[in-house]
């Protein structure tokens, strides 16, 4: 809880620096020319280290660039994680991909976010990626670091943007996840291993003598 009214008072204190320094060096800028979320349709909320995920994917993935994809499944999103597409060619168009292929070349994509967990999906009327969730890219990107599938120096950078948007609880919240999870299968191996040839609990084979 605490955590929670950090985050939100430094967010109005940067909300505040920014207003004054608006008046300083844009002052009476024409209001129809400038975004304002509270005012302007058409918006959604994106994590502040999405660009910096975007490049460990890209990184990971050369020549078949998958972070533009991602960030196009983040600006339609409806303010919540669950996304629902009736019609890949338009994701597919969003994302950049063109000619009679375009669609396949997106799926590949897609692919390739759900594999490095950035996204999970479920089949419906549309296909496999009927249904998209959107998956936390904090963990994602930590989760490549499990992996040692990331550059030390794009992951100093994303720790050092994580900490400033005041999300390190996010990574450490993953790794307690990881190794509950870890935890709960340690009896299912050593049941495996009792069971299996060899193991502790098999029966000694007979011996036949002649």
């Amino acid at each position: 809880m605490i955590n929670v009214k950090q985050s939100k008072a430094k967010k109005v204190k940067m909300a505040e620096r920014a207003a004054a320094q608006m008046d300083i060096h844009f002052p009476d800028y024409p209001e129809v020319l400038v975004w304002r979320r509270g005012s302007n349709n058409g918006f959604t909320t994106l994590p502040r280290s999405l660009p910096i995920a975007m490049q460990a994917v890209d990184a990971l993935t050369k020549g078949k660039p998958a972070g533009h994809t991602l960030f196009c499944l983040w600006a339609r999103s409806p303010d919540h994680p669950l996304i629902v597409i009736e019609n890949q060619a338009t994701f597919a168009g969003e994302a950049g991909f063109t000619g009679a292929r375009a669609v396949d070349t997106w799926r590949r994509r897609m692919k390739i976010l759900k594999q490095h967990r950035f996204i999970d999906t479920k089949p419906g009327t549309s296909g496999e990626f009927h249904y998209v969730l959107l998956l936390n890219p904090n963990v994602a990107v930590e989760n490549m670091r499990q992996q040692k599938i990331i550059q030390d120096e794009l992951y100093g950078r994303f720790i050092d943007r994580v900490a400033e948007i005041g999300a390190s609880a996010d990574l450490s919240s993953a790794k307690d996840y990881w190794l509950a999870e870890e935890k709960k299968k340690l009896p299912e191996k050593a049941k495996a291993k009792t069971k299996s040839p060899g193991g502790s609990g098999s029966k000694p084979k007979k011996v036949s003598i002649t």
